[in-house]
């Protein structure tokens, strides 16, 4: 299974998804694959990380990765990858046709993926180039995963809504 929680900051995807990857993992714990790149020196997001370090210490089994999915995910295993939006911004000086290609590489694996994604769309166009760029890619990124998961769900103040 693929399956996409998408949903503004703050909206309880994370919890919803970690849910998911939980009732789909057999036998064994999921992996929670960290994609934020831990370089910045920001102490706020620490703050957010050690959080969600706490929230699944018992439950998951951690990969850090924030460029190449396609290099920790394998068949016959459960993952929560967590999250898409963090990986994109991670990998925006890449063409938006590898960027896809990377996740059509990574939903060929025979493995239960759930994939969190910030949904950004609803605000204005950025002023400056590179945010627009984010903003952008991260709508055409949404819609291919759309296109490649078996499951799609919106999140807003902890409420899934499916909607694929």
């Amino acid at each position: 299974m693929k399956i996409l929680y998408f949903g503004g900051q703050k909206s309880g995807k994370t919890s919803a998804a970690s849910q998911k990857a939980l009732e789909l993992s057999i036998n064994q714990k999921p992996y929670y694959v960290a994609t934020y790149d831990n370089s910045y020196n920001d102490s706020s997001m620490q703050n957010r990380i050690d959080k969600h370090l706490e929230d699944r210490v018992d439950e998951f089994l951690t990969i850090e990765e924030p460029k190449d999915l396609d290099k920790v995910i394998e068949d016959n295993k459960t993952y929560l990858v967590d999250c898409v939006s963090m990986w994109l911004f991670n990998n925006l000086e890449k063409d938006e046709e590898v960027l896809k290609k990377q996740l059509q590489n990574v939903c060929k694996i025979d493995a239960n993926i759930v994939f969190v994604l910030n949904d950004v769309s609803c605000g204005v166009i950025p002023f400056d180039s590179e945010s627009r760029r984010f903003v952008d890619f991260s709508g055409l990124i949404g819609q291919e995963l759309v296109k490649l998961c078996d499951e799609v769900y919106e999140v807003k103040y902890s409420l899934s809504k499916r909607l694929k």
